[in-house]
């Protein structure tokens, strides 16, 4: 902070005015300058002396925060000696604010538990605290706050206290656990029915629960078990308590989760859950659903924890399916949030029993599929009064999508024919009210795919009577019917007779607003799967496209039908393709010139990207089948396009969102026509370059690979490519080495490497023999710390397939210059690179990334693992062996253990195991 330290008045003055200033640009500067205050050495002080001072909830609640803040980012700026006078320090602060506000406590427990977490000399943290304020009533609320983030922060993101001290902090507080459920105990003893303790006692509990670190023979037979499931039984439980031990029961039952190794407690709990059925009735009677809810969890919670015993030995013991039933009375719940709780657990269900694959098995388990299908049937009706079409975007809607989805996944256990055809009787049978007949056509589009085509008449049978349906029927009968209608277009395929019938009652559907995009993706659909028969419709699909914007569509539906279009011209005769396609983009181009014409004399231009995006989609799809030495039938169209596009790009060239719609039009364009755009090549590069130069949009180097991948391997092509490679870091280097260019600019760092990779993979002597590899490489080394998964992974795929390239292809006739090169870049840069790819890894990286590292150092180590090896030794020695609160981060035996297991590794798999394992102690 500049200036030095601030005088408190001034920090009460910031703080005031951020939680009272009325002027919003107040709050914000003081927030600023709050802000800045926290990152500084200074926060420690002054947090610590506003805590003493207590002169308001408001900088109290700062200063606490401050200090739980410092504590779990900066612990590093104190000196050792310091951490006993901070411990004692907060010690008394908790005490001595003990009744100002809950929030200040929780803040204050979080900093204790952090400081305990990190500080290696404060041994037995648990058993002090308990010693300290155990006889003291009016200390317990803070006491048993501690005792429960501290199990919460075990794991905490905000803390990297390695593997090592993990686990001796694990270690320690199973040793005490049972220290703690004791004084849980007598507390609940000693208060009776005091709600708030209660509640504090349960959440404790189920965090030590879920630290996983209670033994479960202890527990079994405690009295906490009962007193929990007490609570849960009796009907005048208050709210909040209720919500405090269902969480806890679900805690424990994830605890575990492993029954085998926790068999007492697992009967206790299962038993003890089984008798809580008529307290949930009773709930429902009372039409009390917060508590229904908790129920609902408890039971589904069960069925998870004793899913695999329940698949091996069903209807015995634990197996008892009487678990089933108590989700399967949840699901007859009219509120469709009771029924979507138990969803992950019916999911996983199905993945066991499709695993097993056994006939009697899934004998057993069919009826409460069946009876489960019903409900959610049920549950999918829309309201009777319901006007319009269902709601895709709201809270029913996307219910609506998940029962769909879960319809999907169990469908097997009941046969999608068998299922089919019985929702379809029902239709049949009686004449129901419109929201059945919607709910159950919504089910049965939800299955269609999964039934089997050929030669089936209740299929058949549908489609004809659905594209009969009369028009005035509910409206959201009719939509969920073109739903339907839409994914059965395998049937369409298989019966080609109703294809015009289908056709002309999509179109009905077409003309009408509300069903109009439904009816663009049918089409869709059936464009997708029937392109064959759909040659002889493309006429009609033609006028839809030239009259788009007459049909109410949203933009995904019209790009939707386009891109149907496209894929039935790719069938056409090809001496017809080109007339069609260029009758095709003739509505967008003229748009765009339209719109060019308009801007040049008002001076304001309208936005393209509707256009754009409906040119990128025709050429992405439209890929007809061409030989050998035959010109490509979009070769023409594409030209007679580009002046287009390429006046559309220089117009809006300030415009990031615009650019990006024009250069993925051209990528299209240039895939779709390959070669045959080697024309456009020259004029296109000149305008990326040029107006790169002025606004570096990242989307240009995107479309610069795609250039390369297509034209790099033309000997006539490379040094142009390369140019326009050198051209294009230049401005691209400025950007990305600004202060925290790298983490500021993802997409850029992104489309770099994309490119450069296209370079090794296309043409690797042009890049590797250019003066500008060296700056790539050094970028590269620079970026494997940046934390942003599509870019991170575009530097070490680049990085990966630049050291492969000094091996692969030995056969061909520049291997020899290739491993040379590659040899010279890694003896300047090998050691950079592997000491910042290990850096990286232990303090940068989330684990996800892990794999990708560990493929470029399997390819180094491929390439001279002698070299390699002392690489990743200097490496390894200049990692940290200890924290800052004097706990072991890495001995010397984990050291030498993971060189080891790296450098032996015969394949890569070993080497991103050895490296998961490792920087968990830097974590």
């Amino acid at each position: 902070m500049e200036g030095g330290k601030p005088n408190l008045s001034l920090v009460y003055q910031a703080v005031q005015a951020l939680y009272h200033d009325p002027d919003p640009s107040g709050k914000e500067r003081a927030s600023v300058w709050l802000g800045e205050l926290q990152r500084s050495m200074y926060a420690w002080e002054i947090s610590d002396q506003l805590l003493q001072l207590k002169q308001d909830v408001e900088s109290c609640y700062f200063a606490a925060q401050t200090m739980k803040m410092k504590i779990q980012t900066s612990f590093f700026e104190l000196p050792p000696e310091t951490h006993n006078a901070l411990r004692d320090s907060l010690l008394t602060h908790i005490q001595s604010l003990k009744d100002l506000s809950p929030i200040i406590v929780t803040q204050l427990a979080l900093a204790i538990a952090d400081l305990a977490l990190q500080m290696a000399t404060w041994k037995g943290c648990v058993h002090t605290l308990i010693e300290k304020y155990n006889n003291d009533i009016s200390s317990m609320p803070f006491l048993i706050e501690i005792l429960t983030v501290l199990p919460e922060e075990v794991h905490s993101r905000s803390l990297r206290i390695g593997a090592n001290r993990r686990a001796e902090i694990i270690e320690d507080l199973a040793y005490y656990s049972s220290t703690v459920v004791t004084l849980l105990t007598s507390c609940v003893e000693k208060s009776g029915n005091d709600e708030k303790l209660l509640i504090k006692v349960f959440r404790c509990l189920g965090s030590w629960f879920n630290l996983g670190v209670l033994d479960s023979n202890f527990m079994a037979s405690n009295q906490l078990l009962m007193v929990l499931f007490q609570v849960l039984q009796r009907d005048e439980t208050p709210t909040n308590l209720h919500e405090a031990a269902s969480d806890c029961v679900c805690s424990a039952l994830y605890a575990i989760e492993n029954v085998d190794t926790n068999m007492a407690l697992a009967l206790q709990l299962f038993q003890g859950v089984l008798t809580l059925e008529t307290a949930y009735h009773m709930a429902v009677a009372r039409e009390d659903l917060d508590k229904v809810l908790n129920y609902c969890r408890i039971f589904t919670e069960l069925c998870e924890t004793f899913l695999e015993t329940t698949v091996r030995s069903p209807g015995q013991g634990m197996g008892d399916l009487r678990t089933l039933e108590l989700l399967l009375i949840c699901a007859g719940h009219p509120q469709y949030e009771v029924v979507e709780i138990s969803f992950n657990f019916w999911y996983r269900l199905g993945e066991h029993l499709y695993k097993i694959n056994d006939v009697a098995l899934h004998s057993i388990f069919r009826p409460y599929i069946q009876r489960l299908l019903h409900c959610l049937a049920r549950h999918c009706q829309l309201d009777p009064d319901h006007e319009g079409i269902p709601e895709d975007t709201d809270d029913f809607g996307e219910f609506r999508m998940r029962v769909s989805d879960l319809v999907k996944d169990v469908i097997f256990l009941v046969g999608s024919l068998e299922c089919f055809a019985q929702l379809y009787s029902t239709l049949k049978q009686g004449n129901p009210p419109w929201e059945v007949t919607e709910a159950v056509l919504f089910i049965m589009a939800s299955i269609a795919k999964s039934v089997d085509p050929e030669n089936n008449p209740t299929l058949t049978e549908v489609l004809e009577q659905v594209v009969l349906l009369p028009e005035n029927v509910h409206m959201a009968v009719r939509y969920t019917s073109i739903e339907l209608v839409g994914e059965m277009s395998e049937v369409v395929d298989r019966n080609p007779r109703f294809l015009d019938s289908v056709l002309n009652y999509l179109m009905k559907g077409l003309r009408e607003k509300p069903l109009a995009s439904a009816a663009a993706k049918a089409i869709h659909n059936i464009c997708s799967v029937c392109r064959d028969h759909m040659a002889q419709h493309f006429q009609g699909l033609l006028e839809i496209a030239r009259s788009l914007d007459s049909f109410a569509l949203s933009t995904e539906a019209a790009v939707g039908l386009l891109k149907g279009t496209a894929l039935v011209l790719a069938r056409l005769p090809l001496e017809k393709i080109a007339e069609c396609l260029s009758d095709l983009c003739t509505v967008q181009v003229m748009a765009l010139k339209k719109l060019l014409v308009e801007g040049s004399a008002n001076g304001k231009s309208a936005d393209p990207t509707v256009w754009l995006d409906r040119l990128a989609v025709i050429f992405r799809h439209t890929n007809p089948i061409v030989e050998n030495g035959q010109t490509h039938p979009c070769q023409k169209v594409i030209q007679e396009i580009w002046p287009v596009l390429s006046e559309t790009l220089n117009t809006h060239q300030g415009d990031n969102r615009i650019v990006e719609r024009c250069c993925r039009c051209l990528r299209f364009a240039v895939r779709c026509v390959g070669k045959g755009s080697a024309s456009l090549l020259q004029p296109l590069v000149t305008q990326m370059v040029s107006v790169y130069q002025v606004h570096p949009h990242s989307c240009f180097l995107y479309l610069g690979s795609i250039l390369v991948d297509e034209y790099g391997m033309e000997q006539g092509c490379r040094q142009g490519l390369l140019d326009m490679l050198q051209a294009l870091c230049m401005p691209t280097f400025q950007l990305l080495e600004q202060p925290n260019g790298l983490r500021n600019h993802p997409d850029t760092v992104d489309d770099l490497f994309r490119l450069a990779t296209r370079f090794v993979q296309r043409s690797p002597v042009t890049l590797l023999g250019s003066s500008i590899v060296v700056h790539i490489i050094q970028c590269a080394i620079a970026a494997t710390s940046l934390d942003h998964r599509d870019a991170n992974c575009s530097v070490m795929k680049f990085v990966r397939d630049f050291v492969h390239s000094g091996v692969a292809n030995d056969h061909e006739e520049d291997f020899e210059v290739r491993k040379q090169l590659i040899r010279q870049a890694m003896e300047q840069h090998g050691q950079q690179l592997v000491t910042q790819l290990v850096h990286s890894c232990c303090f940068c990286l989330p684990p996800y990334t892990l794999p990708d590292v560990a493929e470029v150092l399997w390819e180094i180590m491929f390439f001279d693992r002698p070299t390699f090896c002392r690489w990743l030794e200097n490496a390894l020695k200049g990692l940290p062996k200890e924290t800052a609160g004097g706990a072991v981060t890495v001995t010397h035996k984990q050291l030498t253990d993971f060189h080891k297991q790296v450098t032996s590794a015969e394949e890569c798999k070993q080497v991103c195991w050895a490296i998961r394992e490792f920087t968990r102690l830097f974590r």
